[in-house]
């Protein structure tokens, strides 16, 4: 497979991406969740949408991976957002991607972005929200029956000190992105706690830190993005996993059946099964979705015919 390095400026800093150069003249732009750099967190889907033709961007948020930005492993959500509009006017302006057939493509936390990035690009072809975590306060209280109530209450303060310390200008205080129940970590549910195995298996990608800002964690316990779902006018795919207990289901599938022009896949499993079991279900599902929104749709209007397109709230299981 062939790709290259590439970097696009956001806000004074710079993104690291890879561009998986396309031959059909759509490119689907991507990130990993929280603190997950592109590697573990796209390639899998990223190899598998390049080799079907499409182009595809897959970024490192500033402050992760290879890109710039400091103080690291600090995740802000306005910036995070920021970078979004960044790729997507970068991808825009690549030699291989027409105008007007580029979809967005994120999971977990990512996946949360992608419905308010939709929501204020309507010129996009397309959006797939896999995992979606479109309920920040109802994700936190779910995982706090997987959690003992100290070490809560230690990453809570952590946490705090952690967002005091960032304004005098500290280093941020780092907490690990999964652990088991009684210790410090963003994750304990046990489907949160397969994200290292899943995602960086063999540890084939020695270089992602997987660790974030505690100050972040506290930041994403109130992020609700699913709000933005009536407000996404082009066409979303929203793919769940029904017995997720890290992003949980019935929140994004609420979100879905608000948005215009949603469709939904049901996968059977934890937060992790599109990366696991479901994988070829769900890549399956996500392939059809761009060929119907980003080739198909273009290639009815140049022959004068009409686009194909599903009713609002079909879904798949």
């Amino acid at each position: 497979m062939e790709r290259e390095k590439i970097r696009f400026a956001s806000a004074g800093a710079e993104c690291a991406a890879w561009h998986y150069p396309g031959t059909n003249g759509a490119c689907v732009i991507m990130a990993g969740g929280l603190a997950v750099t592109k590697g573990p967190g796209t390639d899998r889907f990223a190899r598998r949408f390049h080799q079907a033709g499409f182009a595809v961007v897959a970024f490192d948020y500033r402050r992760f991976g290879e890109s710039g930005g400091q103080p690291r492993q600090v995740a802000r959500i306005a910036d995070e957002l920021a970078d979004w509009q960044a790729a997507i006017r970068y991808a825009a302006s690549l030699p291989d991607v027409e105008q007007g057939r580029v979809a967005i493509w994120g999971y977990s936390s990512t996946g949360g972005h992608v419905l308010r990035v939709a929501a204020r690009n309507p010129q996009l072809a397309g959006a797939v929200a896999q995992t979606p975590n479109t309920d920040g306060p109802a994700a936190a209280r779910n995982a706090s029956r997987f959690q003992r109530p100290l070490a809560m209450l230690r990453l809570t303060g952590i946490g705090i000190a952690d967002t005091i310390g960032g304004m005098a200008g500290r280093a941020p205080r780092l907490v690990p992105l999964a652990g088991e129940p009684g210790t410090v970590a963003v994750l304990t549910t046990p489907d949160g706690r397969e994200g290292g195995r899943v995602l960086n298996p063999g540890g084939i990608y020695p270089d992602w830190q997987q660790s974030v800002a505690a100050r972040s964690v506290l930041r994403m316990a109130f992020y609700s993005p699913g709000r933005e779902a009536a407000n996404v006018s082009c066409p979303l795919l929203v793919v769940v996993a029904d017995q997720d207990q890290s992003a949980l289901a019935a929140p994004a599938i609420r979100a879905a059946r608000r948005a215009p022009q949603a469709e939904l896949v049901r996968l059977p499993g934890g937060h992790y099964a599109p990366f696991l079991d479901g994988h070829e279900q769900a890549v399956a599902a996500e392939l059809s979705f761009l060929r119907r929104h980003l080739l198909a749709r273009t290639a009815a209007s140049a022959g004068g015919t009409a686009a194909i397109s599903r009713t609002h709230g079909d879904e798949q299981e």
